[in-house]
């Protein structure tokens, strides 16, 4: 080979070299990767490794999802369903009337948290009742808690009393009737329009012990949304008189009416005013003369006395607590479970739907004789807590 052809072989080779290291060696990359490198571990610098594994090129970065969002709302949500709580002692506070739609605004707050029973209030509570009241022992009369030569006290008119001699005496139970206390699940019904399509009836019916309030239809077309079982259904003294005719004339419908009811204990006010004994004795007479199915008993007005002090120190102050919440706190005594169906006191729904007073008729109350918005914010509160089960609207039917 001539020494020319050598030497241009031997720069062939150096250049070949040159170029394969400017190739291959990272420390000859050019300024601008080597910045990126830098911005890229500054970037990283303090976020954990198995982070940065998971950010890495070779692994794909995680899809966002909602679950951030979720977790927000939900949060709010609960938030909002433990001020409502405040909300609704607002309203009961309130000392210059009240308004229906503030009522149904609160409402509807309710309706949108979830309801789930709280044991522990629900024991704080039913003790609280227990120890003024004591539904187990003194919610009716009865040979055990007023024996003969007692002077019972009338729960209203407690300056006057009533002898209780043999006569009397014997138409009382021996003790208390509700042997399988405590009930597991027990339904008080109350008598609202919002029962109307409700389609509560097989619910209700499935309940171990249904309580109602003032002899309310069952039958017909009603009975799909208010059922028709029924264990106690109280009776004032007032639908005996004006419904009945004092059970003259009109005994036989009356006795007709009943039947309805199956074995159901009639549970009557006999003790509050003067003016209900003798209607109240008339129908136990009436009940054991005709050897219907169906027993007679006397609420306690000692009872119903301190039943209506634990109220007011709750700020229902009205001259008389409605049946419906008398009802209500005898329930969470005997039952371990407590819904309530057809409580509702306003005009109209949620949705502005009017809604009749009574699911039968559209009879008003007595103007002042009840506190019915004092009375629905405390049972509202009970709702909250998870003490008992308000139910507002159509039942799920399976």
């Amino acid at each position: 080979m001539r020494p020319g052809g050598a030497l241009l072989a031997l720069l062939a080779s150096l250049l070949l070299l040159l170029l394969l290291r400017l190739l291959w060696c990272p420390n000859d990359a050019p300024a601008g990767s080597r910045l990126s490198g830098e911005e890229s571990r500054a970037a990283t610098h303090g976020t954990p490794a198995a982070l940065r594994t998971l950010r890495s090129p070779a692994t794909p970065a995680p899809r966002t999802t909602n679950s951030t969002y979720l977790n927000e709302k939900s949060l709010q949500l609960t938030e909002k369903c433990k001020n409502l709580q405040y909300g609704i002692e607002s309203l009961s506070n309130k000392t210059k009337g009240y308004s229906e739609d503030d009522y149904l605004q609160i409402i509807a707050s309710i309706q949108s948290c979830p309801w789930k029973r709280q044991a522990e209030e629900y024991a704080n509570f039913r003790a609280k009742l227990a120890s003024c009241c004591d539904a187990v022992q003194n919610f009716v009369v009865s040979q055990n808690n007023t024996p003969v030569g007692t002077n019972v006290s009338y729960e209203v008119e407690n300056k006057k009393q009533i002898p209780i001699r043999k006569n009397i005496f014997h138409m009382f139970p021996v003790s208390q009737p509700f042997v399988g206390y405590p009930y597991n699940q027990c339904a008080v019904v109350g008598n609202g329009g919002i029962l109307n399509k409700s389609l509560c009836g097989a619910e209700i019916d499935k309940s171990d012990f249904v309580f109602r309030c003032n002899l309310p239809p069952t039958t017909g077309d009603v009975n799909k949304d208010v059922g028709s079982k029924t264990n106690l259904v109280t009776v004032n003294p007032s639908i005996i008189t004006l419904k009945y005719g004092n059970l003259k004339e009109k005994k036989a419908i009356f006795l007709e009416d009943i039947a309805t009811y199956g074995d159901a204990f009639l549970l009557l006010p006999a003790f509050s005013f003067r003016a209900n004994t003798g209607v109240s004795f008339k129908v136990y007479y009436t009940l054991r003369d005709s050897k219907a199915r169906q027993k007679v008993l006397f609420f306690h007005p000692k009872y119903l006395k301190h039943l209506a002090l634990f109220w007011r120190t709750k700020g229902v102050t009205a001259y008389r607590l409605s049946t419906g919440l008398m009802i209500a706190s005898v329930a969470v005594e005997l039952c371990e479970n407590v819904k309530l169906y057809g409580f509702w006191p306003f005009s109209k729904t949620v949705e502005d739907t009017p809604v009749s007073h009574h699911y039968y008729d559209n009879t008003l109350p007595k103007r002042g004789f009840h506190q019915m918005p004092k009375e629905y914010s405390q049972i509202l509160q009970l709702h909250v807590k998870g003490i008992l089960k308000l139910q507002f609207s159509k039942c799920e039917t399976a």
